[in-house]
């Protein structure tokens, strides 16, 4: 039986104009969103420059055939790679996602909109030094900034209402999206080139969930944004090469996204474009942790004092959390690889009840080798609270909620000791701030000689001044100039 579909060309999908339409905007959101994303900016780079410390990491950097340079090629952070746009917008992201640092977006759906950064780095770098070669003016970082609210405005509103991990499709489709649409803009796009490129994001194939769960879990999941990000830049310069759209690429019954891949249901923006996203933005700042894990990792830091003599001695640990922590990083049985713990609530939860901290060596198998990491987990067990789960999706609250509380075998129980709102939340933004500029800081001085650190540390320290720094300038001042690459 077939099903007949018309031939003529329809007008495109109302989510393709309302995007184009959001992106073409000169400037958007207010000032406190262009404060917090260069914040997230600073975070952002901190987290790709604190990743190179890391082989399994640095091993998936570089050109795809080695030795190659590109002539006016985008430059990736912390090394001396010059290289064309598309692969050094996956070796960035790919940097930005390694640790699970980044910030990031908790709703229907959640993500890393700095994931977009890779993109938005690598398109703005590019085309400044073709412009400056040419006698032209560079874009600025407020260029940089302006893009990265649209982009984290994009893939956070469509991400309240529309759960792409319950059909099993990975978050990094809107990462796609999301780089498409802001790219294809820094790249000189019209509106109509926007919405060519959008249908085609649309349509391309997409990662499944299968590498983020057990049994499946691993390292593709720090790479999968750089390479979502990379994908975008290469859809945008196809575009602007002539390349055609797709109108109804959503909508178009039995072969459009909506019905082959999202249960016929239509893809919808909850709430009118603006800055929302980067206002509310979550910052992972104490731990390279699951976001859904970060207050019960912080839970379990504060009763260290209480355990730390006295781990033989404990019977049973409850961990009280949300549907979507028991969804995604609730696990049992063996880990393999350290992108399996840090997915695994009870790991993280362990390492912070041992040692007070939680950092990213300690997924590394070294010190998952410790035995008593999965005797405590083998005493966890973990429990929904509905009151959690409902604030979570709560437009005026957002909270990440978990507690934690332990039982001993004599009878005595610890606190219960319960946090609603991670250090990273809008709500703990002035306790915050200090401790995400201190982690900048140790990460930007993890990667480079003491001249170049305070150089670099300098241009962030006043947000005004780095707004109309030549991103280009940028660029040089976080490049490595060795021959080495890394």
């Amino acid at each position: 039986m077939s099903t007949f579909i018309p031939n003529h060309r329809p007008e495109p999908d109302d989510l393709l104009v309302q995007l184009a339409d959001y992106v073409v905007q000169q400037q958007v959101g207010s000032t406190e969103a262009y404060e917090t994303a260069h914040y997230c900016l600073m975070d952002t780079i901190g987290c790709g420059l604190l990743a190179l410390s890391y082989p399994a990491c640095t091993k998936l950097l570089g050109p795809v055939v080695p030795g190659t340079v590109v002539p006016h090629g985008a430059r990736v952070l912390g090394t001396s790679y010059e290289l064309d746009p598309v692969t050094a917008a996956f070796n960035i992201g790919c940097m930005i996602r390694w640790l699970d640092y980044n910030d990031t977006w908790l709703a229907a759906e959640w993500g890393h909109p700095s994931d977009n950064v890779g993109g938005i780095l690598a398109a703005a770098d590019y085309v400044s030094r073709k412009r400056k070669a040419a006698g032209e003016q560079p874009f600025l970082v407020k260029d940089v900034l302006t893009a990265m609210i649209q982009a984290h405005e994009i893939q956070g509103v469509l991400a309240l209402d529309n759960s792409f991990n319950r059909v099993g499709l990975d978050h990094v489709i809107l990462v796609k999206i999301a780089s498409t649409a802001v790219v294809t803009k820094l790249l000189g796009g019209s509106k109509a080139d926007i919405i060519t490129a959008l249908s085609n994001a649309w349509l391309d194939g997409h990662s499944l969930r299968a590498y983020r769960h057990a049994p499946n879990t691993g390292t593709r999941k720090s790479w999968a944004a750089g390479d979502a990000t990379s994908r975008a830049v290469r859809l945008a310069m196809l575009t602007l090469q002539g390349e055609m759209g797709y109108p109804s690429a959503l909508s178009t019954p039995v072969w459009g996204f909506q019905d082959v891949l999202f249960k016929g249901r239509p893809v919808t923006l909850a709430r009118e474009l603006g800055s929302y996203v980067m206002e509310n933005i979550l910052f992972k700042i104490a731990y390279p942790a699951e976001f859904h894990g970060q207050t019960a990792v912080e839970c379990a830091i504060k009763l260290h004092p209480a355990v730390k003599d006295r781990w033989e001695e404990i019977e049973a640990i409850e961990l009280t959390t949300h549907e979507s922590a028991l969804r995604i990083i609730d696990k049992k049985g063996p880990l393999h690889n350290p992108a399996d713990r840090d997915h695994c609530l009870q790991y993280m939860v362990a390492i912070a009840l041992l040692h007070g901290e939680l950092n990213a060596d300690h997924y590394e198998d070294e010190a998952a080798s410790d035995p008593r990491i999965d005797l405590l987990r083998s005493k966890m067990k973990t429990l929904e609270d509905v009151r959690y789960s409902r604030d979570y999706l709560d437009e005026n609250k957002r909270s990440i909620a978990n507690a934690v509380q332990i039982r001993f075998t004599d009878g005595t129980v610890t606190e219960r000791v319960e946090i609603e709102y991670p250090l990273g939340h809008r709500r703990r933004r002035d306790e915050g701030l200090p401790l995400l500029k201190r982690k900048f800081e140790s990460n930007v001085r993890s990667c480079y000689a003491q001249e170049q650190a305070d150089a670099i540390i300098r241009a962030f320290a006043d947000p005004l001044t780095l707004q109309y720094m030549p991103v280009d300038f940028l660029m040089s001042l976080l490049a490595v100039p060795t021959a080495s690459g890394i």
